[in-house]
C-alpha cells in the first residue's frame, strides 16, 4: 500500500512538475498541417493521362523524379495560379461560348484539379459555361462533338445487369450521383443520351459550388430510348434508336438502376434531373421516402423559388402572408414548385387552405377556376389532372387569360413557369405595375429563349420599380433615372449543391420539406445589406461555396432535429456542424503525388 501511495505521489509530482515547465516554456505557434500525399496506380506517361492526379506543368522537380515522368513535361515549373491565369487567357480567344465550353471540357479531361481551381476562382464567368445557358446547345450537339466518356449509360439492353454493371465504375466512395432519362432537357424536350451534358454540368456545380470532390460523384443517363426522331435519324446520334419505354417496363427499369446504385453506395444520395413531368412525379412520390434523393426540378427549383420570393418580398418590404401570386404554368413539375412555396406560407403561419387560395394558376388555356361559362370553360372541358385539380380557384373563372387573371385577382408577384417565351408582355407587366408599388416579376423559365420576359423589360414596363428574379442571367440594367440593378438569377445551383452536401455529411436518410424550407431560408439569409442595396434576390454569386455551406448546415441541423442523421456523432456535435461542414468541403489545390507502381 505504501509502496502504491509512493507510486502515485511520483507521478503526481511529474505531471506538476510538466505543468510548471509548460507554464514557463515560451509559447510555440500552432501545429501545421501539412497536406497527405495522394497515392496512385500510374507510373510514367500514365501520370500525365490521369486527370485526377496530373497536375501538368506544376510537377515539380521531385515528383517528376519519382513518378518517372522527368523530361516528359517542359521543365519550367508553374504554380496552379499561373496556370489558371494562362487558361482565363486561353478562354478569351475562343469565339463563342459554346468553344469555350468543349475547350473547358477538354481541360477537365486532362487536369481535373486546375479545371476546378478555375471554376471556383471565376464562378460567375464560368458557370454559364458550364451549365445554363451553354449546356443547352452542347447537349444538343453531344453525339456530334463527342471526345471521351464521362459517368456512366444504362441501356435497356442492360437490363437484368445493372447490379453487376454498377461495378465497372472505379471509385469506390461515391457521394451524389446526377441521373437523368434525357426526356425533358431544359426547354428542349427529348434529347435521349444527348441529354448527359445535364448530369456532367451539375456535378460540377456540385465540386466547384458544393465542394464534393470530383472523385465522389457520378454523371448517369438512362437510355430507355427515345420519341424524337430526328434523333433517330441522326448518323451521330450515340443512343438506342427505339421508342421510349413506358408504362411496367419503364418503371421497373428505374427500379432496377436504384436497387443497383444503393447496394454498391448505401450512404450516396441521387439527384433526379431533367425527366419528363408525367414521370417526374410519379418517381419522385416512388422513391423520396424509400432513398436518399430529391428531384431538383421539382424541389430543387422549387426550393430556390422560395427562397428569391422570400428575398424579393424583403426587399418590396412585404410579407410573404400577404402574397398573392398568379402563376403562368401549369405543368406537373411546375405546381410541384407552387407546392415548394405553399409550405413556405405555411411555416410562416398560414392553414394550406388559405395558402392556397393566394394562387391563381394560369395553364395555356387559361386561368384554373370556376366552370361559370364566362371564357368558355377550356380546363373543365378538356379535363383536369389530379395535380391541376388542387389549385382551382373559385374567385377567378376558368379560361380567363393571363391579362384579364392579373387585373381580376391583383396579384403582387407574377411568377413564370410555362417555357413560353414573351408570355409576360408589356400589357401584363404594365397592369402589375398599376396594382403594385413595388411588383415582383419572376420569370422563371429557361434557357433565355424560353423566358417569359427579360429583366430590361419587367424594369422599363415598370418604371423601375419592380423587383425581378429570372430562371435564365441577364446583365444589370440601368434604369432611366441613373440607377443601376443587378437582376439576380433564380439559379438551383444556390440550392442544390448545399443539399448534397449536407446529405453527404451527415447521412441523413431522407430529404424532407422542412429541410428544402431551410434551405430557402437559409440561401435568403445568406444575404449582405450591400447585396440588398444592390436590387439583388440573391447572394452574389461568387460566394456561393458560404450559401452552400450555410445550406448545408440547414439541412444537418433539421436532419438531427428529425433524426435522420447516421454520421453524426458526439465528435462531430463537439466541432460544431459549420465547422465540420467547411472541413468536409473540397477545394482544388495541387496535393503531392506517388505512384505505388514504382518501376
Amino acid at each position: 500500500m505504501l509502496l502504491q501511495r509512493t507510486k502515485a505521489s511520483r507521478r503526481e509530482a511529474m505531471v506538476m512538475g510538466l505543468r510548471r515547465m509548460s507554464d514557463a516554456a515560451p509559447s510555440t505557434p500552432p501545429i501545421k498541417i501539412f497536406p497527405r500525399a495522394f497515392r496512385t496506380r500510374q507510373f510514367g506517361v500514365d501520370v500525365l493521362h490521369e486527370p485526377l492526379f496530373n497536375k501538368g506543368t506544376a510537377f515539380n522537380n521531385f515528383e517528376r523524379d519519382r513518378l518517372g515522368i522527368r523530361g516528359l513535361l517542359p521543365p519550367a515549373v508553374k504554380t496552379i495560379e499561373e496556370q489558371r491565369a494562362r487558361v482565363m487567357r486561353q478562354l478569351e480567344t475562343e469565339p463563342d461560348n459554346e468553344s469555350k465550353n468543349m475547350y473547358l471540357q477538354d481541360l477537365q479531361s486532362r487536369n481535373e484539379t486546375l479545371y476546378f481551381n478555375v471554376l471556383v476562382n471565376n464562378i460567375e464567368k464560368m458557370a454559364p459555361l458550364v451549365y445554363t445557358p451553354t449546356v443547352g446547345t452542347v447537349c444538343e450537339k453531344f453525339g456530334h462533338q463527342f471526345r471521351r466518356t464521362r459517368g456512366m449509360y444504362f441501356s435497356r439492353e442492360d437490363r437484368g445487369q445493372m447490379s453487376s454493371i454498377i461495378y465497372n465504375w472505379p471509385h469506390d466512395d461515391v457521394h451524389v450521383i446526377v441521373v437523368t432519362d434525357g426526356s425533358r432537357i431544359l426547354g428542349l424536350g427529348d434529347l435521349g443520351v444527348n441529354g448527359m451534358g445535364i448530369p456532367i454540368g451539375k456535378l460540377a456545380l456540385y465540386t466547384a459550388c458544393g465542394g464534393i470532390a470530383p472523385h465522389r460523384v457520378l454523371p448517369v443517363t438512362l437510355d430507355v430510348g427515345t420519341n424524337n426522331q430526328n434523333l433517330i435519324k441522326d448518323p451521330d446520334y450515340l443512343g438506342t434508336r427505339e421508342p421510349r419505354l413506358t408504362g411496367p417496363e419503364y418503371y421497373e427499369m428505374i427500379d432496377e438502376f436504384m436497387h443497383a446504385v444503393f447496394h454498391r453506395w448505401p450512404n450516396v444520395i441521387v439527384q433526379f434531373e431533367d425527366f419528363e413531368s408525367s414521370k417526374a412525379v410519379p418517381l419522385l412520390e416512388r422513391y423520396r421516402e424509400k432513398y436518399r434523393m430529391f428531384n431538383d426540378d421539382i424541389q430543387g427549383t422549387g426550393s430556390v423559388t422560395l427562397s428569391g420570393l422570400l428575398s424579393a418580398i424583403r426587399n418590396a418590404g412585404g410579407d410573404i402572408k400577404d402574397s398573392r401570386i398568379v402563376c403562368a404554368g401549369a405543368g406537373s413539375a411546375g405546381l410541384g414548385v407552387c407546392l415548394q412555396i405553399i409550405d413556405g406560407m405555411v411555416e410562416a403561419g398560414m392553414s394550406r387552405k388559405e395558402a392556397f387560395s393566394r394562387f391563381a394558376v394560369c395553364t395555356s388555356k387559361g386561368a384554373l377556376g370556376k366552370a361559370d361559362g364566362k371564357f368558355g370553360d377550356p380546363n373543365h372541358k378538356r379535363g383536369l389532372t389530379d395535380i391541376q385539380s388542387i389549385w382551382l380557384n373559385e374567385s377567378v373563372s376558368d379560361g380567363m387569360s393571363l391579362a384579364q387573371t392579373v387585373n381580376h385577382f391583383k396579384p403582387n408577384i407574377l411568377l413564370g413557369l410555362s417555357t413560353v417565351p414573351k408570355i409576360f408582355d408589356e400589357t401584363v407587366i404594365r397592369s402589375m405595375a398599376k396594382i403594385n408599388k413595388t411588383p415582383i416579376i419572376m420569370p422563371m423559365s429557361n434557357p433565355t429563349s424560353k423566358s417569359e420576359c427579360t429583366a430590361e423589360e419587367a424594369y422599363r414596363w415598370t418604371d423601375g420599380r419592380a423587383v425581378v428574379a429570372s430562371g435564365s442571367p441577364f446583365a444589370p440594367v440601368k434604369l432611366a433615372d441613373g440607377r443601376t440593378v443587378i437582376p439576380s438569377q433564380c439559379n438551383n445551383m444556390y440550392i442544390f449543391p448545399g443539399i448534397g452536401l449536407g446529405a453527404s455529411v451527415s447521412g441523413v436518410t431522407k430529404i424532407t420539406n422542412k429541410m428544402l424550407y431551410l434551405a430557402s431560408a437559409a440561401c435568403t439569409n445568406s444575404m449582405t445589406p450591400a447585396e440588398i442595396a444592390e436590387g439583388r434576390t440573391f447572394p452574389n454569386i461568387n460566394r456561393i461555396r458560404e450559401v452552400s455551406r450555410n445550406v448545408a448546415v440547414a439541412v444537418i441541423e433539421e436532419g438531427l432535429r428529425e433524426g435522420l442523421t447516421t454520421k453524426i456523432g458526439k465528435a462531430e456535435l463537439e466541432e460544431g456542424i459549420p465547422a465540420l461542414v467547411a472541413r468536409k468541403m473540397y477545394y482544388p489545390v495541387y496535393m503531392p503525388v506517388i505512384s505505388r507502381d514504382r518501376r
